[in-house]
């Protein structure tokens, strides 16, 4: 059972809030960097195949470590309590910060980042502890507050790197994130309080670890959800790494524009989630499906377009609107995810689900870059609208599902 009857409820929103503020301060504090990175990189080398390597693998880097180490620090969240796994990511943001404030070797800030992302994974520990003390029926708002966080981190944190960097030099951005991220880990080490792992039921005969890690899989709705959140945040990130060159050439506008563009479709999120969350709070998972499958029909039509206008007013308009359906999908799913497992897997599932984000991430950056290269920028929006068609084959599938992939309250596994 959730710990949220253990810690009274007057106090649950006050350390929601509380995970909400520390989220918002070390995200934000990593973003700090994120947006000059390539900046950094190019007075670190001549050579052109170098930096080339470099600017993409400085950002991929930290989610190939998540993708590859979420579920493991999940499984021991599990067993040892997720605020010991918060308490381990802060720290480690506030090392690796550190680190990369003192080396100035580019192989060294790979290695660096890369270790960043595989030790330091902050978001599913956040998300574990928040389940342990929520009520189920609330984790979708939840979710969305702990992703409004991460937003309106990334925002905050880059224009605050931005004016460190025109009054001073990187290596203070990079210090300035690690006093951040240990100011956060004392925060949460002496403020939150600690909810014991929830112990699974006894078992007479005992299953393997396989058996018991198939049983996570089998009959569970987990993989379908999986699936769609990957192809929804694949579609996302299709024009992530070619989104400055699109609006600059399409519409000859001003960087100004440009960023007002990127911003906006953050600001709908923001805006959205949580009245989304609250919208979905007390429905079916069939019937929540069966509105998100609309919600990316409209993904659809508005990506198409942002593909097909040459009006940058038209294009501001659907961005946005865009940044507000995309408020009803991610967080609205991870609750679902979530209620595939039982409270005792809620940081393994978690990770599974962080790690599957990343991949999404990593492969939709990626898939962006090679199809603008290969057919040009004018048909990125294009991709994404068939990308987002294809996510509607696992809702269609689920959404007729007979058996919603609850967990089995009375299954000696749980």
């Amino acid at each position: 059972m959730s710990h949220a009857g253990v810690i009274q409820g007057s106090r649950v929103w006050v350390l929601i809030y509380l995970l909400f503020a520390i989220q918002l301060v070390s995200m934000g504090a990593m973003e700090m960097s994120g947006p000059f990175w390539p900046l950094h990189l190019r007075g670190l080398t001549t050579s052109e195949s170098l930096f080339s390597f470099a600017s993409i693998a400085v950002y991929v880097g930290p989610m190939l470590g998540i993708m590859l180490s979420s579920a493991f620090w999940g499984r021991i969240g599990d067993r040892y309590g997720h605020k010991l796994m918060m308490i381990r990511a802060l720290a480690g943001l506030s090392l690796t910060q550190l680190g990369l404030a003192l080396f100035s070797d580019i192989w060294a800030i790979l290695i660096l980042r890369f270790l960043q992302g595989a030790f330091a994974g902050y978001i599913a520990p956040a998300q574990a502890y928040g389940v342990s003390i929520e009520a189920p029926s609330r984790r979708a708002r939840l979710f969305a507050i702990l992703q409004i966080s991460t937003n309106v981190g990334s925002l905050l944190g880059a224009v605050v790197g931005g004016l460190i960097l025109d009054y001073a030099t990187f290596f203070w951005i990079n210090i300035t994130a690690s006093a951040l991220c240990a100011v956060c880990t004392l925060i949460a080490a002496v403020t939150l309080p600690n909810v014991p792992p929830v112990k699974r039921a006894p078992v007479i005969d005992k299953a393997s670890p396989a058996a018991r890690c198939a049983s996570l899989w089998q009959g569970s709705a987990l993989l379908p959800l999986l699936s769609v959140m990957g192809i929804l945040l694949l579609a996302r990130m299709l024009p992530q790494s070619v989104f400055s060159l699109y609006v600059s050439s399409i519409f000859e506008v001003s960087h100004s524009v440009v960023g007002l563009c990127y911003g906006l479709l953050a600001l709908g999120f923001i805006l959205s989630a949580t009245a989304w969350s609250r919208y979905f709070e007390h429905r079916s998972q069939q019937d929540t499906l069966h509105r998100i499958s609309y919600i990316v029909m409209g993904c659809i039509a508005l990506t198409a377009v942002a593909g097909i206008t040459r009006n940058p007013l038209v294009f501001v308009i659907a961005y946005f609107i865009w940044g507000v359906l995309l408020g009803a999908t991610t967080p609205v799913l991870m609750a679902l995810i979530s209620k595939t497992a039982d409270n005792s897997r809620q940081g393994q599932v978690l990770g599974i689900a962080q790690g599957t984000a990343q991949f999404a991430s990593i492969a939709g950056i990626s898939a962006g870059g090679l199809l603008s290269q290969a057919y040009g920028l004018q048909y990125t929006y294009l991709f994404v609208c068939l990308a987002y068609l294809v996510a509607l084959i696992p809702l269609m599938t689920l959404r007729y599902r007979p058996a919603a992939g609850q967990p089995n309250p009375a299954s000696p596994e749980d």
